[in-house]
C-alpha cells in the first residue's frame, strides 16, 4: 500500500517568509543624516563646529575624525583619509550636488507657481581642520558651503 502525504504540513521553503516584526528594525538600522540635513551640515560655521569637537569617548576616535559629507565618525585619520577614497563617500557627494528638496519646489511640482530647477553646487572633499579653520577665521560670511 502506498503512505499518504500529510495536508497539514508546510514544506520548508516558507516556514519564515514575511517576518513582519524584523523588517521595520533592519530598515532603520543603519539610518544615517538625510540630504537636507547633511547641507545644513556643510555650511561653513555647522563643518567647523563638527570638524572641531570636544573630546567624547563614547564615540570613535573620540570625535575627532569626522566626515561631513557622510555624517560618521573614524578611529583615527588614515582611516578618514582611506573613506575618500571609498566609493560610499564618493556616491554621497555626487547626491549632494542637487539642491535639497523643500517645501516651495513640492508646491511648485502640485502647480501652485512656476517650475524652477533644482541650483547644483560644486562639493569638494572635506578640508583638513588646519585649513578649515584658517578659512572659519577669514571670511565674514559663514553660510557658504565647504
Amino acid at each position: 500500500m502506498a503512505k499518504k502525504k500529510s495536508t497539514n504540513r508546510k514544506s520548508k521553503s516558507h516556514s519564515h517568509k514575511k517576518v513582519s516584526h524584523l523588517h521595520k528594525i533592519y530598515k532603520t538600522k543603519r539610518k544615517t543624516k538625510d540630504h537636507d540635513q547633511i547641507h545644513q551640515d556643510l555650511k561653513l560655521k555647522n563643518a567647523y563646529e563638527l570638524i572641531n569637537q570636544t573630546i567624547d569617548h563614547d564615540i570613535p576616535g573620540a570625535a575627532q575624525n569626522y566626515c561631513v559629507h557622510c555624517a560618521r565618525y573614524f578611529i583615527d585619520e588614515v582611516a578618514l583619509k582611506e573613506h575618500f577614497r571609498t566609493k560610499l563617500h564618493k556616491r554621497r557627494m555626487k547626491a549632494l550636488e542637487t539642491e535639497p528638496y523643500t517645501q516651495e519646489e513640492a508646491r511648485r511640482a502640485a502647480g501652485i507657481g512656476s517650475f524652477i530647477a533644482p541650483k547644483k553646487f560644486e562639493i569638494k572633499t572635506q578640508p583638513d581642520k588646519l585649513s578649515l579653520t584658517k578659512t572659519f577665521e577669514q571670511t565674514m560670511d559663514k553660510d557658504i558651503i565647504i
